[in-house]
């Protein structure tokens, strides 16, 4: 369908240079998409992606998010595409959390999202233009994960900063949605695959689907929200787990 192209669509997807983030940019190219990838490795795992332009930008530095809003718009002046995926897990356990690890959190899981919309779509609506941002959160921001106090908390705020400048941007025609994954192979989680005793088999045996998700599970959804297929909705979270959080118990 026509109404899933991105032909004509310029998008910068944050923390692209690895998981889930490469994952949906892939999927954004292939419908037709022009990007600019940013991430803190030297390139892209995927060579497929090295000819697009790479922002290599630290968001945790002062006024992060605006200093890679402004490069990406010098790279490609009609961007109408952002996709907010950049964050990290940086928790101990809730009895033994400091302010400096909450505040790390906070800043890029959440701040570092705020005021990266809040910098495209200054400049969208300056140039009247129209647009779309997914952001992505995660099924910890529903529920609970042991010893993910910070993590937990900051994936619920990208829930309902989703929702509440929805509001604020839909009389500007900027569309704002979010993706919810599940447990998706990463680098950060295949950390925890191999340190967690049993966690692959116990995750198959919950998940509806019994398999772990894989990033390119993710593009689909990145492009939907992004393209005219989904001109009609705004504030929603699209959860792409697999059926993870459908039952209370897993397989007997």
């Amino acid at each position: 369908m026509s109404d899933f192209s991105l032909v004509g669509s310029a998008a910068l997807v944050t923390g692209s240079s690895r998981g889930i983030g490469e994952g949906m940019a892939l999927g954004l190219a292939r419908a037709g998409a022009e990007l600019v990838l940013h991430g803190l490795d030297e390139t892209p795992s995927d060579s497929s992606l090295h000819h697009w332009p790479y922002l290599r930008h630290d968001l945790l530095k002062e006024d992060g998010s605006q200093r890679l809003i402004e490069a990406a718009f010098e790279h490609s002046p009609g961007m109408d595409l952002l996709v907010c995926n950049v964050g990290s897990f940086f928790d101990a356990p809730f009895l033994q959390m400091s302010e400096a690890i909450w505040d790390k959190t906070m800043r890029l899981n959440v701040e570092a999202t705020y005021f990266l919309v809040q910098g495209f779509a200054k400049r969208l609506i300056a140039e009247d233009r129209r647009g779309a941002v997914v952001i992505v959160s995660s099924t910890n921001g529903f529920q609970a994960e042991y010893n993910s106090t910070a993590y937990d908390t900051s994936k619920g705020a990208l829930v309902m900063m989703t929702r509440s400048i929805a509001l604020s941007l839909a009389d500007h025609g900027i569309r704002v949605n979010g993706i919810a994954p599940g447990f998706i192979r990463t680098p950060m989680t295949e950390r925890s695959l191999a340190n967690v005793p049993n966690l692959q088999s116990k995750l198959e045996n919950k998940i509806a689907m019994t398999r772990i998700g894989t990033p390119a599970d993710c593009a689909g959804a990145a492009v939907f929200l992004c393209s005219e297929a989904s001109a009609y909705i705004t504030g929603q979270i699209l959860v792409v787990d697999g059926g993870l959080t459908l039952g209370q118990l897993p397989r007997t």
